[in-house]
């Protein structure tokens, strides 16, 4: 199993936007394409009070590929996206990470 990690930096006062995109949309279709989420959290101290950080589990880069690449190009959610832009851009920019769990750690 490896874990992505991904951070979403918001463009300031949009975090809320972005927070309902996931509740009412983004976890629907992650769902319907089979990608599992490992966990969410916003940064309640740190760098930035705009972030969303959240992991995704995958058996390997393959399925990642596979399945991210399939979400990616979903009409529904394309267009899902778009609609929830219409005030304006809500993230400034992504970061992610692929984290293999050590042989100690709780999580495999």
């Amino acid at each position: 199993m490896i874990y992505e990690m991904r951070v979403y930096r918001c463009v300031p006062g949009r975090l809320p936007a972005l927070i309902k995109r996931f509740e009412t949309v983004t976890l629907r279709m992650w769902e319907k394409h089979g990608i599992r989420q490992a966990g969410f959290w916003t940064t309640l101290v740190g760098e930035s009070n705009q972030d969303l950080t959240y992991l995704l589990a995958w058996t390997d880069m393959g399925e990642r590929e596979q399945r991210w690449n399939a979400f990616q190009s979903d009409p529904e959610w394309i267009a899902a996206r778009a609609e929830s832009e219409r005030d304006g851009a809500i993230v400034a920019n992504i970061s992610n990470s692929f984290l293999q769990p050590t042989a100690f750690s709780s999580v495999k």
